[in-house]
């Protein structure tokens, strides 16, 4: 795993230094496109795909490539979450980046039937690099992380209301958000996922669930101790990208509090 997670950085600084960072707070309004329901994609997005495709088929041929851009132009690229693939976001928080801000990074996940096997989050302006493997830890460059909370009461929630329907998001604001601080959220999960683990938040809903968004970040914090399921407490999988609704939290007691929460709602 040593050597794979070598390579992967290798990897994702090249795609970072030669497609990503020269274009952030150097982008043309003709290089950025609305794909609707709040999302952006820029010319970065596409080339780092395709530059991180390329690369993965080098580091284990013959897998299937399940990426963000690709999935939107062809959604048939979505039957490959079936078999074993990777799965790429070539730029989380898309559309910090297209704003000139932070933050954004490169989201990696290799998984088979269905779950993810190892996953990678690198943040190409601080460098950072979360990596995991099923069964073996977590690590953020190169050192074992164990999840912390943040210590706070009420414990700190990134929550956002922006993909709920109106009466989900009027029910949140009544029965979950008076018992935690709430916070804004980074509208990315490439850092989304380290805060609950590095002691910044203490717990998330998402409420949309694609795979390049949570089969690396949902893993990674399994591995560092918090825990990361569906709303009745099912393992997240990649190949049910379809279905709505995630908690993510520090620790498995945190979990609990906030999933008996949800599950009241109607």
């Amino acid at each position: 795993m040593t050597s794979l997670n070598d390579a992967m950085l290798s990897l994702l600084e090249h795609v970072s230094e030669t497609a990503i960072l020269p274009r952030f707070r150097n982008l043309e309004s003709s290089e950025i496109a609305d794909k609707g329901k709040n999302e952006l994609v820029t010319v970065a997005d596409k080339e780092s795909e395709v530059m991180l495709a390329e690369g993965l088929e080098k580091l284990i041929p013959g897998l299937a490539i399940v990426g963000e851009e690709a999935s939107e132009a062809d959604p048939s690229v979505l039957a490959g979450l079936s078999q074993q693939c990777w799965i790429i976001d070539p730029i989380d928080g898309t559309g910090n980046f297209a704003s000139g801000s932070a933050p954004f990074g490169i989201l990696i996940a290799l998984a088979g039937g269905g779950i993810t096997q190892a996953g990678w989050i690198y943040d190409p302006l601080t460098k950072r690099y979360c990596t995991a493997r099923r069964g073996e830890g977590a690590f953020v460059n190169g050192e074992k992380v164990t999840a912390k909370t943040t210590g706070q009461d009420p414990p700190i929630a990134g929550i956002s209301t922006l993909f709920m329907q109106d009466g989900l998001r009027e029910q949140m604001q009544e029965h979950i958000a008076p018992h935690y601080t709430l916070v804004d959220i980074p509208r990315c999960a490439a850092e989304q996922y380290p805060r609950l683990a590095l002691g910044t938040n203490d717990v998330t809903i998402f409420q949309r669930t694609l795979p390049w968004d949570h089969a690396a970040g949902a893993l990674w914090l399994n591995e560092t101790g918090g825990k990361v399921a569906r709303n009745d407490g099912s393992d997240y999988r990649v190949d049910e990208w379809d279905r709505p609704g995630l908690i993510g939290a520090a620790s498995p007691s945190l979990w609990k509090e906030l999933a008996a929460r949800v599950t009241k709602l109607d």
